[in-house]
């Protein structure tokens, strides 16, 4: 008899045939049509498997579910998820730790370079027929030889990092451990207090988990201590950044721009003020998203869920709860 796998994101009906054609002997997939707990709780109700990429799931979604023994999330942060429900439910807890490292951290370049160059304002100016030229929302830097700084320096951050050798760039990061000597060397990076990255980078780019330390960390006082010449980059969580102290901060100059992908209220709500801003980039959350990174990434959490109907564990670098 097989067991049924739900992916709670509304999903178009192709890309769930792709992730059918990846599927392990022994199960079926449905996936959600609409956004809201009233519908995930319908879908998740006879599911023995849950996959969750950017929703959040609830106590009450997940006290709706019957059969479940495995809630995967589909990246790594897992402040979306109730662990703790999930916990006193019985319920395994999974995540695809560092799968989604190269893609996040290329995106992030493709982030910095266009808020520094005001990439993305030219493309959209011209595609309204206005040839703004030399008429931009502010001075453009190159990356190269700049010092950025990389708050949270996990899989993610440390791509970024590699990456950035190539533009000849000083690294500064902020992270609760330390790495080793070694490990500094190898990757170009130094260890930097909150306050000094602030204070000395060019760029500030978030890789850090949400959590109660991490909330509205990048705030007012954060700003003023940033260089009037830096930039911003998000692709970490949004409630990192107190987003109307990031709105002020944008429109007084005193920072010269930013660039978010992701946001406090996901979707963004249309009328939100962030959309308003010429010296901001805004992208919908599509940092992980690579074609060619889907199959491995896919492949690996129906390996997990394969493993826990086998009465066998997640492998640890995986499990969550």
């Amino acid at each position: 008899m097989s067991e049924t796998i739900v992916v709670l994101d509304p999903m178009a009906p192709e890309r769930a045939d792709k992730l059918r054609a990846l599927l392990p002997p022994g199960f079926v997939l449905t996936h959600g049509t609409a956004r809201g707990d009233d519908h995930m709780k319908e879908i998740i109700a006879e599911a023995e498997y849950a996959i969750a990429g950017q929703v959040g799931v609830n106590a009450e979604v997940l006290k709706a579910a019957k059969k479940l023994k495995l809630l995967h999330k589909w990246g790594v942060g897992v402040d979306n998820l109730d662990t703790q429900t999930a916990k006193q439910l019985g319920i395994k807890v999974a995540r695809t730790t560092g799968s989604n490292a190269v893609p996040v951290a290329e995106f992030t370049l493709g982030l910095m370079l266009s808020a520094l160059r005001h990439i993305s304002f030219g493309h959209a100016e011209l595609k309204k027929g206005d040839w703004r030229g030399g008429r931009l929302p502010g001075d453009t830097f190159t990356l190269s030889g700049k010092t950025v700084g990389i708050v949270g320096f996990g899989a993610i951050g440390q791509n970024v990092a590699k990456l950035l050798k190539g533009f000849g760039c000083t690294i500064l990061y902020s992270k609760r451990q330390p790495l080793s000597a070694a490990e500094e060397v190898e990757l170009g990076a130094k260890h930097a207090s909150l306050a000094e990255l602030l204070a000395k980078s060019d760029v500030v780019s978030l890789h850090c988990p949400l959590t109660p330390e991490t909330a509205n960390m990048i705030d007012k006082s954060a700003f003023a201590a940033m260089k009037k010449t830096a930039v911003l980059i998000n692709v970490a969580r949004g409630g990192v950044v107190a987003e109307n102290d990031l709105i002020e901060a944008l429109r007084a100059k005193e920072i010269a721009g930013a660039a978010m992908d992701v946001f406090e209220i996901e979707p963004l709500p249309a009328d939100s003020p962030l959309l308003g801003l010429d010296n901001l980039v805004v992208t919908p959350h599509l940092a992980a998203i690579a074609s060619d990174n889907f199959a491995p990434t896919v492949k690996r959490m129906f390996d997990n869920i394969a493993r826990v109907s086998r009465g066998e564990p997640v492998p640890e670098r995986d499990s969550v709860v």
